[in-house]
């Protein structure tokens, strides 16, 4: 089949430059020839070995399905500490709010532009630290192994603020990059060897490492609301857990369009669905993976709402708020998408993804000190991955075994 395609792309070949010459519609050509045809070199390297698309192409994709979730997390960044000012509480006495005052402006939630000018102070520090720290470590190594430098960390750069909450400390993002890069990547090979997603090995180390800075209750809101009684920066997950009637006053709308205390990027719904359309059109990222990981997720939670919740509250919680809360929807769309750390096989993104939708709700359910269950139920998952593939493959070639003895 890939001879016969070579030939006729070589018959094809001399009129398209004949055309070209005659024409005088030279760029034009060169746009179709673009659109149509491999560029003369591609980065044939993990993990599109099994692909000449060029890893650029892929990054670049991402970044893009990347554009939504970011965009609202510069609104809601600010949107959630300028509210939390407005209910009494005292701006986050730090450089950035400090230079936010400097610049004259004033706390106004109701007003975008002030919204996003709040957060980006807050998000954009994260991204360079995490860009610094991490691209730092991607050069060092390149040079050891005598590599030139790839575009692997530029996506895992975008994602790591995406996951944090706002008020993590500079120092803490840093240390976690450089750990999540070193020890879940690189001493694995780099780009395409690594078993783990690194965003998520960063985000898990900042967890167990310093749970009083990204746990709790301070860490989601830019703001200083602890003399405040009517008002608590408590994520609506973690409300949801403590308290049986959290949801039952809640919009789901707040939820779905992201308008909630919680990590920078992971708190709109609506945000990965735009990114996921695109990653989706542009087959970046496998469809059956984001419905597997929905289906778990569905099957896990209404198996758990038959239990009786007098003693857990998150044993009541219906999929259809599972879905909007925490980092459900980035996880889903970005993290257990991930190329390098899912399942290969058709059949094993199945398998994979649905692992992923059942840990999370059943983390999430079962265990009274960690609400959030994304995390952990992807990284959990990525182990896992080899394995399923291998046992698909083991399956597929047995049935075919049987196929031919027949």
């Amino acid at each position: 089949m890939k001879r016969r395609l070579r030939r006729a792309l070589d018959r094809i070949a001399p009129h398209f430059e004949e055309g070209r010459r005659l024409s005088g519609l030279s760029p034009l050509y060169d746009a179709v020839d673009s659109a149509l045809f491999s560029p003369g070199h591609v980065t044939r390297t993990a993990p599109h070995v099994r692909d000449a698309l060029d890893l650029k192409r892929v990054m670049g994709l991402a970044i893009v399905a990347l554009i939504p979730p970011t965009l609202m997390a510069l609104y809601n960044t600010g949107y959630q500490a300028q509210y939390a000012i407005a209910a009494g509480a005292a701006p986050l006495n730090d450089w950035r709010s400090a230079l936010y005052q400097a610049l004259g402006l004033p706390f106004d939630y109701q007003s975008p532009l002030l919204c996003i000018v709040h957060g980006s102070l807050y998000f954009v520090p994260v991204l360079l630290v995490a860009s610094a720290a991490g691209i730092s470590i991607e050069v060092l190594f390149a040079r050891l192994r005598r590599h030139e430098v790839n575009e692997g960390f530029i996506v895992t750069a975008l994602l790591i603020p995406l996951i944090l909450p706002p008020a993590t400390p500079l120092w803490q993002v840093a240390i976690g990059t450089a750990f999540g890069v070193v020890f879940s990547k690189e001493i694995f090979g780099g780009t395409g060897m690594n078993f783990l997603n690194p965003a998520l090995v960063v985000r898990a180390f900042l967890f167990f490492a310093y749970p009083a800075d990204i746990s709790g209750d301070h860490p989601w809101i830019a703001a200083d609301f602890l003399d405040v009684d009517n008002f608590s920066g408590a994520t609506w997950l973690a409300a949801a857990a403590s308290n049986p009637g959290a949801l039952s006053d809640a919009d789901w709308m707040t939820a779905f369009l992201g308008r909630i205390p919680g990590s920078m990027g992971e708190t709109s719904a609506l945000a990965c669905l735009l990114g996921a359309v695109i990653l989706l059109t542009t087959r970046v990222a496998s469809w059956r993976t984001m419905a597997a990981v929905t289906l778990g997720t569905w099957l896990a939670s209404l198996a758990l709402n038959q239990l009786d919740a007098s003693t857990n509250p998150m044993l009541a919680v219906p999929f259809h708020w599972h879905v909007v809360l925490g980092g459900w929807a980035i996880g889903t769309v970005y993290m257990a998408t991930d190329p390098v750390t899912s399942a290969f096989t058709e059949t094993g993104k199945w398998w994979y993804g649905m692992g992923v939708g059942v840990l999370c709700v059943l983390v999430r359910a079962v265990s009274p000190a960690y609400p959030e269950g994304m995390m952990l139920a992807i990284l959990f998952m990525n182990v896992m991955a080899p394995l399923i593939d291998h046992f698909v493959i083991r399956s597929n070639v047995k049935r075919r075994k049987a196929r031919l003895r027949a």
